[in-house]
């Protein structure tokens, strides 16, 4: 395209000069038409074949455009689609997740409507926490607290002055009467979470009054028994009533406790085991160091009495060495009167 705008360039100063020259000239008007009527056709011809080219140019420059854009259309929109399916495909896993969870949570449900098996749920959980915190001597399960039938679920050993002492621990979960508080207070139904709260409050209170009942009985056991609520929020529920819970527990000798509640005072309770150990032991080791102390007067005697022997027998070997020493005398004097008899005997001789 640039040769042809070079050329039409070159035409038209031709065609200057041309006309430069004739004016220069002063040639006839007709001559003057003719040149520029050649000189239309000429640019005419030299218009029409630049238009030509620049449409060929342009078609193809609109092809090659089309083309890239094109490549590059389906490029993005192919990427597009499988970023979508990507995101669909995540979604429809999801989606499967949570029917599964949904079926899950049924199921659990379920498990939970039947009212054995959330009191069994309640005391695998008490029971998971004992573990984790006391020895297993320190605590029995299906206690006979009372001496009677009636077995709780848990109870701690503690040391009595002639015998052991329970502490009953029992498990309850009144779930029925938490959703109501739970699904009231959703609802913003003021009317029946004052019922649902009423609800609870008896029924905790049946609770708390079975246990002072069955498994509360002094000396055999402690004054008090702990009722173990399984989850945080049930029991939180329960504080809020901070008259209702001073009141059970002041008039049926029941504390309540949550998972975090009960896990403090085992570790409470885990401290005074060890501090009574530690002052068993000592009184232990003061016996011992008693017991010591009357051996050692005794050795000393005894040494006192060998060191009286041992005091005798030196004086004795003393006087063996003084009699050893004169017999030792005597027995040179023998000796010197046999060699002077001796002397005299071979002075005869002679």
């Amino acid at each position: 395209m640039a040769e042809w705008y070079l050329l039409a360039g070159v035409v038209i100063l031709l065609q200057v000069a041309i006309l430069v020259a004739l004016v220069t000239r002063k040639s006839g008007t007709s001559e003057m038409l003719e040149e520029f009527s050649r000189f239309r056709r000429e640019l005419n011809e030299i218009a029409a074949g630049m238009r030509s080219d620049l449409d060929t140019k342009l078609e193809q420059m609109r092809a090659t455009v089309d083309e890239k854009l094109q490549t590059t259309l389906d490029k993005r929109l192919g990427e597009s689609f499988k970023q979508v399916s990507e995101r669909l495909e995540q979604v429809h896993k999801g989606l499967g997740e949570m029917q599964s969870l949904a079926v899950g949570v049924g199921d659990l449900k379920k498990i939970m409507g039947n009212v054995k098996t959330r009191g069994t749920w309640g005391e695998v959980q008490l029971g998971a926490l004992l573990e984790q915190v006391l020895t297993p001597e320190q605590y029995a399960q299906n206690v006979a607290v009372t001496g009677g039938s009636e077995r709780v679920e848990y109870a701690i050993r503690l040391p009595g002055d002639t015998s052991t002492v329970w502490l009953p621990v029992d498990a309850k979960f009144p779930l029925e009467d938490y959703q109501r508080l739970v699904e009231a207070s959703e609802a913003g139904d003021a009317a029946g979470v004052e019922y649902a709260i009423r609800e609870l409050e008896k029924r905790v209170w049946t609770f708390a009054k079975s246990i002072r009942d069955k498994y509360i009985a002094p000396p055999m056991t402690t004054d008090f028994g702990i009722l173990f609520l399984p989850t945080e929020g049930l029991y939180a529920e329960i504080m809020r009533r901070t008259a209702f819970a001073d009141q059970v527990q002041r008039e049926l000798r029941v504390t309540l406790a949550g998972p975090s509640t009960l896990l403090a005072l085992l570790n409470s309770l885990q401290m005074g085991f060890r501090t009574l150990a530690i002052q068993k032991r000592s009184s232990e080791v003061w016996e011992m160091l008693g017991i010591v102390k009357a051996e050692f007067l005794k050795y000393h005697t005894v040494l006192t009495k060998v060191r009286e022997k041992l005091d005798a027998a030196a004086k004795t070997i003393d006087d063996a060495e003084v009699r050893t020493r004169a017999i030792q005398r005597r027995l040179r004097g023998v000796d010197e009167k046999v060699m002077t008899a001796g002397d005299s005997v071979d002075l005869l001789d002679d």
